[in-house]
């Protein structure tokens, strides 16, 4: 994500927006792929377009690049409507998972070839090619040919040929998709670090919730053809609109219940002669209407006695517990039948652990730490 705190053109209502889609609908035969969709991206944004396979997110993708066509409503790219542009007119390029290369070129030809198709001056080519080489820190590699290059360093050339013609927009189709964790995770931060030196507006589709928590300056979270949630990664993460985008971004606590509200403090009763539990919240509910508190596991607090100063606590018993080396998660089923997982950070070196399977324990968190959601 951007460092840059102030970039937030989205909350300048002076600010126009570089792609704005406004009720767009796509369907195939009777299938509704995109459901009257309004959306504004602002240019120098890395926004992240976030779902599961079929939610629509491809699709918009194609739209904008001009590979599909609106059934109805209005794209339009820098104030222009795309309608019957033909892809090769937009000052869109794409990048695709597969990072189609050209397998008998070397990679500087590579990052040329569309530019060769510009008319421009061979010193001007050269000088692009150059350019974009030492963007992407592959000017080693020049001669080479995809055949002979790591997958990462493939990625970066088809990286460097998509942005070789400085397009406004470049679209991203699960770029980092073929690369094992380890070289994703360096690639998101090399992607950020080339999208702010550019400044070039890029849009990434993924179902990868980290990966787009990561690089975007805001996410839309998609579920059949329709925007569940769009904010930035830290407002998706602390504060979603619904059980959906809580249970689709990260790992969460669900409890449900039944709401009353008092000065903006949502008490909740979830089971027969527990405890009630108490969040704030800023929605209101009607008294004794369904709710569902959602609460990360690393909000979350386990202790073996009781503690005597949180506003919730709730007894269980362990049924499980996953080590992850830096963490360990327990798996605590309540009075309800509920599993709620706790997280403890491992900080020092485990000689035995302070809990284990069956043991009863208690859990416990403060009243902010919770989000309350009608659904």
């Amino acid at each position: 994500m951007t460092d840059n705190l102030e970039f937030t053109p989205w909350a300048d209502p002076s600010q126009k927006p570089l792609i704005r889609f406004e009720n767009v609908t796509k369907k195939f035969g009777d299938f509704t792929a995109i459901d009257n969709l309004t959306l504004d991206i602002y240019e120098k944004e890395f926004f992240a377009l976030l779902g599961p396979s079929g939610c629509g997110k491809t699709t918009l993708m194609r739209l904008l690049g001009g590979f599909e066509q609106v059934t109805s409503g209005t794209i339009t790219i820098a104030g222009q409507d795309m309608a019957n542009i033909p892809p090769n007119k937009r000052a869109v390029n794409m990048m695709f998972q597969s990072y189609a290369l050209f397998p008998h070129l070397t990679v500087a030809a590579n990052i040329a070839f569309g530019l060769k198709r510009d008319d421009l001056s061979a010193a001007d080519i050269d000088a692009r090619v150059d350019e974009m080489l030492t963007l992407v820190q592959l000017k080693q590699y020049a001669k080479r040919k995809p055949h002979q290059l790591s997958g990462g360093q493939r990625q970066r050339v088809a990286l460097a040929r998509s942005l070789a013609k400085a397009p406004k927009l470049l679209l991203l189709d699960e770029p980092l998709g073929a690369l094992d964790k380890k070289l994703r995770t360096e690639t998101q931060f090399e992607l950020m670090d080339i999208q702010e030196k550019t400044g070039t507006t890029f849009v990434i589709v993924t179902h990868d919730q980290e990966e787009a928590m990561t690089v975007a300056s805001r996410v839309a979270v998609m579920n059949h053809g329709v925007m569940i949630q769009v904010d930035t990664p830290d407002r998706i993460y602390e504060n979603p609109s619904s059980s959906y985008v809580a249970d689709f971004i990260g790992d969460v606590n669900l409890i449900n219940g039944t709401a009353r509200v008092v000065d903006g403090v949502v008490t909740m009763s979830w089971a027969e002669g527990q405890p009630k539990l108490s969040a704030k919240s800023a929605l209101d509910f009607a008294a004794d209407a369904a709710c569902i508190l959602a609460i990360r596991p690393e909000k979350v607090n386990i202790s073996s006695t009781k503690p005597g100063s949180a506003h919730n606590v709730v007894r269980g018993k362990i049924l499980d517990i996953a080590y992850l080396g830096n963490i360990s998660t327990y798996h605590v089923q309540i009075a309800d039948g509920t599993i709620i997982k706790a997280q403890s950070a491992n900080n020092r070196r485990l000689a035995r652990r302070p809990f284990t399977w069956e043991d009863k324990v208690y859990l416990s968190w403060t009243d902010t730490a919770g989000v309350v959601l009608a659904e």
